[in-house]
């Protein structure tokens, strides 16, 4: 029954099948770009082809014809309340799908399919003696793959499954290329981000080493770095970036004297407002900014435009940040730009914590380390005015995690 409909010149299958080429074409060009084996007929020969029709006789017929040319993986049913279990369950290659059934058409299977993720890459091609352009053009707009007329031609059966199956393995062959792929891109990001690491521990070593330091400095106070902020409430993703970037934070020490680095008593104001300099030449050097170049005057936090994801892409510029902030005091007193309380960003702050708990508490030219209760004790005192509140006590809740480090990366004196 066509019910007065106006056919159109080109009929609805064979245009299906136009575009079905094209795509099979697309996808081949595609294949053969990316450098990926050419897939031929022969190896669809195995694809599962399921078969739902509530006439027996037409599952043998297409079987048949499907058989004689090398296909054998079949899943059949006659009813079509089973279909949709039958799609899930068997995961087929392509679906031959009759329309006019009792209880559940084919047309709410085929919508079914569609609107389901896990099947909605199954092609699936309608057979049917239905001649109604409306339940085509339906089926065309569910994503049917193509149709078949009832009854149905042998070599075009063949054929036209040929096509979908084609596509279907090439489709197939690029999602596990894209998922290789991804797997690589992951190995060498993993790969980038551990010579970076490297290289960044390098250059941290360069300056702790020129202060007659040792690299287990920087390294504690990473790790001190980590903990604070985490106990903060910062993500794994901004703990691990803040952790890392810390540890250039006196990478401007390359550019002060020995006589001053190394002098076991108290500095002169002038060499005090030297030594000052060094976070301004950590800025520098971390920014690759020239002697006389201008730096960016801006000193707000640079984890307020990081998003989800991309924290590795902000090493630079929060390490800079830390470098030029870290000796600023919550009171203003500190420098080199005399910041006060929120004024100075928060990797700044942490660091600031990080970087006087392992002063005090390590052996330095000036002096011996003291006991570590005596640490904790004197970082106390220094709350509200050369340490953020909240920065201080969420250090001083881990404790056990800081005595921890000191242990594990204590230095061999």
């Amino acid at each position: 029954m066509t019910d007065g409909v106006t056919s159109t010149p080109e009929p609805l299958a064979a245009s299906a099948t136009h575009q079905l080429d094209i795509a099979l074409q697309l996808v081949a060009e595609a294949a053969s770009a990316d450098g990926l084996p050419s897939l031929s007929r022969d190896t669809t020969k195995c694809a599962k082809i399921m078969i739902v029709d509530d006439e027996p006789i037409n599952i043998k017929v297409v079987q048949k014809y499907l058989a004689g040319h090398g296909y054998s993986n079949f899943c059949t049913t006659t009813d079509a309340t089973q279909a949709v279990e039958l799609f899930h369950s068997e995961q087929p290659d392509i679906a031959l799908l009759d329309i006019m059934m009792p209880e559940v058409s084919g047309i709410e299977i085929l919508q079914h399919v569609r609107t389901d993720r896990q099947l909605a890459h199954i092609p699936v091609v309608i057979l049917t003696a239905v001649g109604d352009a409306r339940i085509k053009r339906k089926a065309l707009e569910l994503g049917a793959t193509d149709f078949l007329t009832k009854p149905v031609d042998p070599s075009e059966l063949v054929l036209r499954v040929g096509n979908a199956l084609m596509v279907k393995a090439h489709y197939d062959h690029l999602a596990n290329y894209s998922v290789q792929l991804e797997r690589q891109v992951r190995l060498r990001t993993a790969e980038l981000m551990a010579s970076r690491r490297s290289l960044v521990q390098t250059l941290a070593r360069a300056a702790e080493y020129r202060d007659n330091e040792t690299a287990h400095h920087i390294m504690r106070v990473g790790r001190y770095v980590g903990i604070i902020a985490r106990e903060l409430g910062m993500s794994a993703e901004i703990a691990e970036l803040l952790e890392e970037a810390s540890l250039l934070h006196d990478v401007g020490k390359i550019g002060i004297a020995d006589a001053i680095l190394l002098k076991p008593g108290a500095l002169t104001c002038g060499e005090f407002e030297n030594m000052k300099r060094h976070c301004d030449y950590g800025r520098r050097i971390i920014q690759q900014l020239p002697e006389h170049g201008q730096a960016d005057s801006s000193v707000r936090s640079q984890l307020e435009h990081i998003e989800p994801g991309n924290a590795t892409a902000w090493l630079v510029p929060v390490a800079a940040s830390i470098a030029q902030t870290h000796h600023e005091h919550w009171d203003g007193t500190g420098y080199p730009l005399g910041l006060r309380g929120e004024q100075i960003p928060i990797e700044g702050r942490i660091t600031a914590v990080a970087d006087v708990f392992d002063a005090l508490s390590d052996r330095r030219p000036y002096k011996e380390p003291y006991p570590f209760h005596q640490c904790l004790e004197m970082m106390e005192e220094l709350r509200g005015t050369q340490f953020d509140p909240q920065v201080l006590s969420a250090f001083l809740r881990r404790t056990d995690d800081i005595l921890q480090v000191q242990i594990d990366l204590a230095d061999a004196d």
